[in-house]
C-alpha cells in the first residue's frame, strides 16, 4: 500500500477517536499525514490557489478537518469568494480557534482546529453574506462528509 494511502487509511481511523487519542506529538503528526498536508496543517502552510480539491465543490454536508475529523462548516455556509480557495460565511459553533497572524507583513486572524489544533486558514471581514465574513480555507485541510450536516435544519 502505499504511503499516501496508508495516511488517508491511518486518518480515517483517527477521526472515530476521542480527543485523549490525537497523536502525542509532530512525530506521530508525521507519519499520518501525506507531506503537503503535514506542510499545511501542522507548518502552517498554504496550498497554491485555484488548485484546491473543494475550491468548486458543491455537494451537501459537513466540511470536517483532514486531520482529525473535526466538523468544521457546513456546506450551507460555502460561496465562490473568486479567491482561489473555498470559501465560507460562517464556521460551526466551537469548531474553530482564532489567533493573530503577524507573518508575510500582514496582520491577520487565523484559524485552526479547535480539536486538533491544525492550521485551517484564515478569516476576513470582507465576505459578502450578512455575517461579514470569509473564512478562506485550504482545500488539503478538509474533507467533505456528504452523510451529515450539523448545520442544516432539519
Amino acid at each position: 500500500m502505499s504511503s499516501a494511502l496508508e495516511a488517508q487509511q491511518t486518518l480515517s481511523d483517527i477521526c472515530g477517536m476521542d480527543k485523549k487519542s490525537m497523536p502525542a506529538d509532530e512525530a506521530e503528526w508525521r507519519k499520518l499525514l501525506t507531506p503537503e498536508q503535514y506542510r499545511i496543517l501542522r507548518e502552517k502552510g498554504t496550498e497554491p490557489p485555484f488548485t484546491g480539491e473543494y475550491l468548486h465543490a458543491e455537494g451537501d454536508g459537513t466540511f470536517t478537518c483532514a486531520a482529525c475529523g473535526n466538523p468544521l462548516f457546513s456546506s450551507d455556509a460555502k460561496f465562490d469568494s473568486g479567491t482561489g480557495w473555498p470559501s465560507f460565511d460562517q464556521a460551526l459553533p466551537g469548531a474553530v480557534e482564532y489567533h493573530t497572524d503577524t507573518s508575510h507583513g500582514m496582520v491577520r486572524t487565523e484559524i485552526t482546529c479547535a480539536r486538533c489544533g491544525s492550521h485551517l486558514g484564515h478569516v476576513f471581514d470582507d465576505g459578502p453574506t450578512e455575517s461579514g465574513k470569509r473564512y478562506c480555507i485550504n482545500s488539503v485541510c478538509l474533507n467533505l462528509d456528504e452523510t451529515s450536516d450539523p448545520g442544516k435544519a432539519k
